[in-house]
């Protein structure tokens, strides 16, 4: 699965139930959206459920820092891809951005750090090789293109004058 560019990985609509009191996509459901979108990438690399079921491993989230960027209405057609911009045998540090499908613009971008977890022990462990091999291709792919803006930017409030 490497790519030139970052991985398209999953196309979706906005779902009603997706929608709050503000009459726009709820915050909660920008990581819905995205959590959705990283399902389909950890299948690409083989932590698909018979993997999970054959071997107890899998990856965890442990930081998300979410940018909301543009309003997102109910039934908005999104487009969701992936940036590996680092990786080890134990972590994977990706950027995922969420564009409107049709008219273009980016409604958000998500930088995420996760980790391989061996399920019996609830602990961190190496990616057995299968894995590795697939993570390693995507990550020599992804080397050659800029790296993010986002990547490690803080929230950070003006100091008053």
């Amino acid at each position: 699965m490497p790519s030139e560019g970052p991985l398209e990985l999953k196309r979706l609509k906005v779902q009603p139930d997706w929608i709050d009191y503000n009459g726009h996509m709820n915050v909660a459901y920008y990581l819905v959206a995205f959590d959705r979108a990283y399902d389909v990438f950890m299948d690409s690399v083989g932590v698909d459920k018979a993997f999970r079921d054959r071997t107890g491993g899998t990856i965890f989230a442990v930081e998300a820092h979410v940018s909301y960027q543009a309003e997102l209405k109910v039934e908005a057609p999104l487009v969701m891809a992936l940036q590996l911009v680092g990786y080890d045998r134990k972590r994977l540090h990706t950027v995922m951005t969420m564009h409107h499908a049709e008219e273009g613009f980016l409604a958000a971008t998500v930088e995420w750090m996760s980790l391989f977890v061996d399920l019996a022990t609830r602990r961190v462990t190496a990616m057995p090789d299968e894995i590795y091999a697939k993570v390693e291709a995507i990550g020599r792919a992804h080397a050659a293109l800029p790296r993010p803006a986002i990547v490690g930017k803080a929230i950070v409030m003006p100091t008053p004058r």
